[in-house]
């Protein structure tokens, strides 16, 4: 049995767990605001930090560090022409996993003066002008992916950068407006993270099948 295959189903149950618990405390605490609601909220909202749902989803990108470290160094030894592509993005995962569990993209806001509420998380303007970069610098690296692997590496993308890039507009939008300490804060955030999970869990399946083929796969 491939990595792939042994990974799909925990990552896929705990991924949903995870979403679904988050989201379970979150209408729960709009209707009651007890101690024992208060604690698992805080132990379970995907809007906290520093609790279950922000050690899963570094952990996820940790993994995928790891996983693609192991590709690049494959690659490397079996003389790949992209083989430091992998390793650019094994560090820039890295750097994503400690990231989610220090906050330390929020040090980027007020940076810039919001255009608009919907930039008021307004770290998201270098952050997008970063990731358009990667992205242009990547294009010779993903039309050499095969085309279901490149499919799948866009559709994680689309997923974890929808959430954590994407999301962060309407959430600045409310965030404006009403605060962030409301039920619709909490929901559009567990959309946010939510997407983030389900792009990271994806994309370390997509990975774990690309370890399962390294004999014969490319870049």
């Amino acid at each position: 049995m491939g990595l792939r295959a042994r990974l799909a189903t925990p990552i896929t149950v705990v991924t949903v767990v995870v979403a679904a618990l988050g989201l379970a405390v979150e209408l729960v605490h709009l209707a009651r605001h007890t101690d024992a609601v208060e604690a698992a909220v805080g132990l379970l909202s995907l809007s906290y930090e520093q609790n279950l749902p922000t050690w899963y989803a570094s952990s996820l990108l940790l993994a995928c560090a790891a996983l693609l470290a192991a590709i690049a160094d494959d690659a490397g030894a079996r003389r790949r022409r992209f083989h430091r592509h992998w390793w650019v993005l094994a560090a820039g995962f890295a750097a994503m996993s400690l990231d989610e569990v220090s906050e330390l993209h929020e040090r980027l806001g007020g940076l810039i003066a919001p255009a608009s509420d919907v930039l008021y998380f307004d770290w998201v303007i270098p952050a997008g002008v970063a990731v358009a970069a990667i992205a242009i610098a990547f294009v010779p690296f993903l039309r050499a992916l095969p085309p279901r692997r490149r499919r799948d590496v866009l559709l994680a993308a689309a997923l974890y950068l929808g959430g954590a890039l994407a999301m962060e507009l309407p959430l600045g939008w409310w965030t404006a407006r009403h605060g962030d300490g409301g039920g619709g804060y909490a929901l559009i955030d567990w959309v946010e993270e939510t997407l983030e999970l389900a792009g990271a869990s994806w994309f370390l399946l997509v990975l774990a099948a690309r370890w399962d083929q390294r004999a014969e796969a490319a870049p």
